[in-house]
């Protein structure tokens, strides 16, 4: 079982002597792009995210609940889960409105790596998900939220934390990842859970965790849409490892 760490605290060294290599323009999400409503006609929102997939076992069960309660949220895939079996869970989840988002292909220290290395892993997940559904990603989330300035340098995407419940250790019940998850929760916030494989818990935990967060008024959006209905234009020379959507420094 993969984990990832989110307690918002760098788990890599910075290397504050590399040089940007590459210039980004900020990045404007549209009410076109979204396809849903425009940014006043939304209320409170919260963006849930999944590392770890895809799988053909809680993947699906999730989107099992998404298609139940109306809600969309963002999945961040590894690579190397990427199979024939486990495309066809990452092609409904697209289809569903929810977007695909980057986690890397091995989910290995990337704080650690060249930065080919770091560019090669990048590039095979950004490709497959393409593959599957017409559509580079937007986002990246760091395994172990382990980052570097040799990171931000090389890979053109938004990084993504989140607020975490530690949903990833089989001794965190269903009920703590619950009620966790509820302690943190905020208008504009991103939490982040995973859908590995035999993630049981945690599908447990949402059962719950959707419908009364829709009973206090969120709407389960996106990513792209967390970040159009609060307003954030995201520029990815920035060094921020975002975990709510109007964050303006680098673990907020």
């Amino acid at each position: 079982m993969t984990a990832c760490s989110n307690n918002g605290s760098s788990t890599g060294s910075a290397d504050t002597s590399a040089q940007k290599t590459t210039t980004t323009a900020a990045q404007t999400v549209t009410s076109k792009e979204i396809g849903h409503k425009t940014a006043e006609e939304y209320g409170k929102v919260v963006a849930l995210t999944f590392d770890d997939g895809p799988n053909t076992t809680t993947t699906g069960e999730v989107l099992d609940l998404f298609e139940q309660y109306g809600a969309r949220g963002t999945f961040f895939l590894i690579g190397d889960n990427i199979n024939e079996q486990s495309a066809q869970n990452v092609r409904r989840a697209y289809e569903m409105g929810n977007e695909i988002a980057n986690h890397s292909k091995t989910h290995s220290y990337m704080n650690e790596m060249t930065p080919d290395e770091i560019k090669a892993e990048i590039d095979y997940t950004s490709d497959r998900i393409y593959d599957i559904t017409g559509q580079k990603p937007k986002f990246f989330r760091p395994p172990y939220i382990a980052v570097n300035q040799t990171m931000f340098d090389t890979i053109d995407l938004t990084f993504i934390n989140g607020f975490g419940c530690t949903d990833y250790e089989n001794s965190v019940t269903a009920d703590q990842r619950y009620e966790r998850t509820m302690k943190q929760v905020r208008d504009g916030a991103i939490i982040l859970l995973h859908d590995q494989e035999g993630n049981f818990q945690t599908v447990q935990a949402l059962e719950r965790l959707i419908p009364d967060l829709q009973a206090q008024g969120y709407e389960l959006v996106t990513l792209s849409e967390l970040f159009f209905a609060k307003g954030v234009e995201l520029d990815k020379d920035k060094d921020i490892i975002y975990s709510y959507a109007d964050q303006t420094t680098m673990y907020g």
